[in-house]
């Protein structure tokens, strides 16, 4: 994941939203107010991936510029690039990596008269639907209470956890990870799946909206160091009953198999994580 260096410098009134050409960091193509479909799969489209972005009060820069004067031409497709999510500072908050921009259509803006709404098609599989809205949240400093994934779908679990990786270094500012030997309290309410432990253990380590893995050798990577924390520390599973019952290996294709709850023990153990179940 890249996080931009540059940013807007507009305040709350500002772009929400920036492109950068993957091939050139200089190729700066330009900051938008907003950009709709980002997240939205095209019901008519075979293959997965595909979006149609509408930008809203862009003024464009660079590569994307340029190709304002041939859509509906091959000269359209601009190339690849990064697709940045500002925060009310124009800071970036993450980013996703576009593939095949192309301007399918131009319009005056209709929020300001030196501004243009752009019409792009792109590909980009990992803007999750239901991520939107975990983004509009870090946007507005709402992500700040522990449990906000607890009702969620289990689609819109995984589009958290996607917001939380893409995120991390921006919430995480810089931080060191906790000194050694902490205790994290990691509160098994809610926990139903694998995806909702992972939403567990990022808040219990990185606070709410935190990340610390999305699978398992994810887990395993984040406990190596420089993710929040860094063993040796004690994780102190409450109501791990519970989750011990549903935390199931369903891709076991052996009863000799191991569950999934047994496999987060040994991982914990071998990185010399101590687990107090309770």
């Amino acid at each position: 994941m890249r996080i931009a260096r540059r940013t807007s410098g507009r305040g709350t009134e500002g772009p929400g939203y920036a492109l950068t050409s993957d091939e050139n960091d200089a190729d700066f193509w330009g900051f938008a107010r907003a950009a709709e479909g980002l997240f939205t799969p095209l019901p008519e489209e075979e293959e997965e991936g595909t979006r149609r972005v509408r930008l809203v009060g862009c003024a464009p820069q660079g590569g994307l510029g340029e190709s304002l004067e041939h859509v509906g031409s091959r000269r359209a497709v601009t190339g690849n690039a990064w697709f940045e999510l500002l925060d009310a500072d124009g800071a970036a908050m993450g980013s996703y990596f576009v593939n095949d921009v192309t301007v399918v259509d131009v319009q005056p803006s209709t929020l300001d008269a030196g501004l243009r709404d752009l019409t792009l098609t792109l590909w980009c599989d990992q803007a999750l639907p239901g991520a939107d809205s975990v983004w509009k949240l870090l946007h507005g400093g709402r992500l700040n209470r522990t449990g906000m994934w607890r009702d969620l779908s289990a689609a819109d679990r995984r589009a958290w956890l996607s917001v939380a990786l893409r995120s991390r270094t921006y919430q995480r500012r810089g931080r060191a990870d906790a000194p050694a030997g902490q205790v994290f309290a990691l509160d098994g309410r809610g926990i139903v799946d694998l995806d909702s432990f992972y939403c567990a253990i990022g808040e219990a380590i990185n606070g709410p909206g935190g990340y610390f893995g999305w699978n398992l050798d994810a887990l395993d990577d984040c406990l190596r160091g420089g993710w929040g924390a860094s063993p040796p520390f004690a994780l102190q599973w409450e109501r791990s009953a519970a989750a011990r019952a549903r935390l199931t290996d369903s891709r076991s294709t052996s009863a000799d198999e191991p569950a999934v709850f047994d496999l987060l023990l040994e991982i914990f153990e071998e990185r010399g994580v101590r687990v107090v179940l309770r």
